[in-house]
């Protein structure tokens, strides 16, 4: 019975794939047949990854003439990311026109007649401007691996190879679903281009991450890379295929930037039917809350996932025995206090300006990447707890008693307040993934943000102005009678 079942499922979902993937076999053939695309993306593949090898050679033959083998051992690999990704943006084009720039020449009316789903023809498309630069990819990795090989000898651990290939792959998909995404919801090619800068830019500066990771031959924390590309990946490919509308696309001539209706949504959402500051806390506050339930609840789930992995690298990065000893604690504590000002009231605006610091930064980066980075951010906190708390325990010390010193005073207040703006961030991620029921995708995200600043203002900005003031005030007296103890 259950392999019927898996049959049919099986059947159904090819069926309901093989449309879109006419329209792949269409537009990858056709793309192909360019020589205005195809002749500039194998050049610059085979290129580049020449070049690469040429670095690859210098570099090695001057460290060992100097004696510095490691920086080649370090390089090499780097370059063969480099080299899977160049081709990627170089190719980017192609996605950023596959739908206004058909538009643009007058040639999509025939496709967006046909009788395929919305979701079937974004898909294909969306495969279509994935096929070049992944193709262009993998080749330039494989003339780099060859040409390094004959050049210096060196070949890649298995390891490492399927890494780059995996950091590759989620690259690719991440900067071509948002570039379709883009396309499908502009007017002109003009504002696509200028569009990819929010594309190209936070993928450059996580590359520039992943070579500090490379340099470092930190291999392992590439995979905790791959699963937050993958997350951001899907997330992108579910929000094409939700908020595409073929209708839309057609009827869009000109995007105007209104921000006196901006404005009206956003007063409306943040304000609601509050008089004063009593009813808008009582009603305002109260609603977000309960629409923030479910988001609250994964937010919680995530800080713990944060402690526990905190928790889990002390083994694999463990402090040294003598920087556990209760002795040197209690003397970098007291160490602490002086660089803080403790007991004062700037060291209070010094702690809530750096907790608002990093919850800013949280919302903004939080905000571009679906909540995905966001909410990493504010896990790292409670991971550096528990990397603490791990450790201390492995030199004997009670973690809880850890805790209870140096965390739990001010956390009481912090941690909640962790929550509340994760779960804000995670609904403005999410409002983008699912379409609002009669609401366009800027009056929903218009009113996530309201719900997401109504938090901030209303809890944030009070808890956090409270959770450092015991931090300063409180957190340090409780330290020094338990740890001195």
């Amino acid at each position: 019975m259950q392999v019927d079942t898996l049959k049919t499922a099986s059947g159904n979902i090819r069926k309901n794939l093989a449309p879109a993937l006419i329209v792949t076999v269409r537009e990858v053939r056709d793309q192909f047949r360019d020589w205005r695309i195809i002749f500039p993306i194998v050049i610059l593949t085979m290129f580049f990854p020449w070049l690469m090898n040429f670095t690859a050679a210098q570099a090695v033959g001057f460290v060992q003439k100097y004696g510095a083998p490691i920086i080649s051992d370090r390089l090499i690999p780097f370059l063969l990311m480099v080299v899977g990704f160049f081709p990627i943006s170089v190719s980017l084009v192609i996605a950023l026109e596959s739908f206004v720039g058909e538009k643009e020449r007058l040639s999509i009316e025939p496709l967006l007649s046909s009788p395929l789903e919305d979701w079937q023809l974004y898909l294909g498309k969306l495969l279509a401007a994935m096929v070049p630069p992944l193709v262009a990819s993998y080749l330039g990795i494989i003339v780099y691996l060859v040409g390094v090989h004959l050049e210096v000898g060196w070949s890649p651990p298995p390891v490492l190879l399927i890494e780059v290939v995996l950091l590759t792959t989620m690259q690719a998909i991440v900067m071509v679903s948002g570039a379709v995404v883009v396309s499908a919801q502009t007017t002109s090619v003009r504002a696509a281009n200028l569009l990819a800068s929010f594309i190209i830019i936070p993928v450059a500066l996580l590359i520039q991450g992943e070579s500090i990771i490379m340099f470092w031959a930190r291999y392992t924390v590439l995979w905790w890379v791959i699963i937050g590309e993958a997350i951001i990946a899907v997330m992108l490919v579910r929000s094409g295929v939700a908020h595409f509308n073929r209708e839309e696309l057609l009827g869009r001539e000109l995007d105007v930037l209104n921000l006196s209706w901006g404005w009206r949504i956003f007063k409306k959402a943040f304000i609601g039917t509050s008089h004063n500051i009593f009813e808008w806390y009582r009603r305002e506050i109260s609603q977000t809350l309960r629409r923030l339930s479910i988001p609250l609840g994964i937010m919680v789930v995530f800080l713990a996932v944060g402690l526990w992995l905190g928790s889990s690298q002390a083994d694999k990065f463990p402090l040294p025995v003598e920087v556990l000893n209760i002795k040197n604690i209690d003397q970098g504590f007291i160490q602490g206090l002086e660089e803080v000002q403790f007991f004062s009231t700037s060291g209070i605006g010094i702690v809530w300006l750096h907790n608002m610091r990093v919850i800013a930064l949280a919302i903004v980066v939080g905000i571009f990447t679906f909540g995905v980075l966001g909410v990493l951010i504010l896990m790292l906190p409670l991971a550096v707890i528990g990397y603490f708390m791990a450790n201390v325990a492995r030199a004997g010390i009670s973690p809880g008693l850890f805790f209870t010193a140096l965390v739990l005073p001010h956390g009481i207040l912090e941690i909640p307040a962790l929550i509340m703006i994760g779960a804000g961030i995670l609904q403005l991620g999410a409002v983008l993934l699912a379409p609002a029921k009669g609401k366009t995708i800027s009056e929903a995200w218009l009113y996530a943000l309201a719900d997401c600043v109504k938090v901030l203002l209303g809890l944030i900005f009070p808890l956090m102005i409270g959770a450092s003031a015991l931090e300063v005030m409180v957190t340090p007296r409780i330290a020094v009678l338990l740890l001195g103890s």
